[in-house]
């Protein structure tokens, strides 16, 4: 432990814990359980994450969860299955079902004209039982509650929408998909859009999260893993490296930021890490005008 790291500071234990979550849970399900097995209260995620879906969440611990708004999560990946034939109210198989319609006469021609054309950027209507707000509610809470919900379609953008595999499974179509898409896109509603285009309805009955920005499978744990090794994935230091583009600062810089004062701007866009000598991150910046401020400072004077 170092003296930038007391145990008061919340820097000690602190950094970003990227879970393999399981299906069923929910991501306060998650915050909860991580709670008790890193034997805190400092824990927050970023971003949700379904019940039926598992996959990566970005969780802060400590002072890191501070760095959780400041995270730029704008692209998310995700491997799916969508079943043509059925459509159901949540656009998922946890709703109830709608309408059964044979779906064995599609071919993988139309489908791949369906797909192409909800590629790219797209105005998309989210599923409603999403978490977006109506009238200061939750939509999925307003629907739970017998009430009609009708939701603007959004911008967003679908880099990549690809068909691995296709299983006609009686009068049902199967198809295994990975999507690579903006934030604030819902897999849910492509898998509903396609089945409606190709008239037979749609809806999803797997969805994997496999990116989240720059957070991977490959840095993820599963809560019976963290079990075994209580830590988090990426101490504060690794943290702001993965996320952030960062900028070497000497001591004399560091020093001053520390104390809340600001350094003169490089040119760099964006929010970025400023690192010192040693290898740790004392603030994060961002430039404005003449000066480097920070948006958050890491390790302040006041916790040495």
């Amino acid at each position: 432990m170092s003296a930038r790291e007391k145990p008061s500071s919340g820097l000690v234990g602190a950094g970003l814990l990227i879970v393999d979550k399981d299906a069923g849970m929910t991501s306060h399900d998650v915050v909860a359980r991580v709670r008790k097995l890193l034997n805190t209260r400092k824990v927050g995620h970023a971003g949700t994450l379904d019940p039926m879906a598992t996959g990566v969440l970005v969780l802060g611990v400590e002072r890191a969860t501070k760095m959780l708004g400041l995270l730029s999560l704008t692209t998310k990946a995700y491997a799916a299955t969508i079943r043509l034939g059925r459509s159901t109210t949540t656009d998922d198989a946890e709703g109830d079902v709608l309408a059964d319609v044979d779906a064995a006469a599609v071919t993988d021609p139309q489908i791949a004209e369906q797909v192409a054309l909800l590629t790219g950027d797209i105005d998309q209507i989210p599923a409603s039982v999403s978490a977006i707000k109506v009238d200061g509610q939750r939509a999925h809470a307003l629907i739970r509650a017998g009430e009609e919900v009708a939701l603007a379609a959004r911008p967003v953008t679908v880099s990549r929408f690809d068909v691995l595999d296709r299983r006609d499974v009686d009068a049902f179509v199967d198809l295994d998909v990975e999507v690579e898409c903006s934030s604030g896109t819902y897999v849910r509603a492509l898998a509903r859009d396609l089945g409606a285009a190709l008239g037979v309805g749609g809806h999803l009955t797997a969805l994997r999260r496999t990116r989240v920005g720059p957070f991977t499978l490959d840095h993820a744990r599963t809560l019976e893993q963290l079990a075994d090794q209580p830590r988090v994935s990426l101490d504060i230091d690794a943290a702001a490296r993965t996320a952030f583009p960062h900028r070497q600062i000497d001591a004399a810089e560091a020093e001053s930021i520390s104390q809340g004062r600001w350094l003169e701007p490089i040119g760099m866009k964006g929010v970025y890490a400023a690192i010192d000598p040693d290898g740790h991150t004392i603030a994060l910046l961002q430039e404005k005008g003449r000066r480097a401020s920070s948006v958050m400072v890491v390790r302040p004077a006041t916790l040495r």
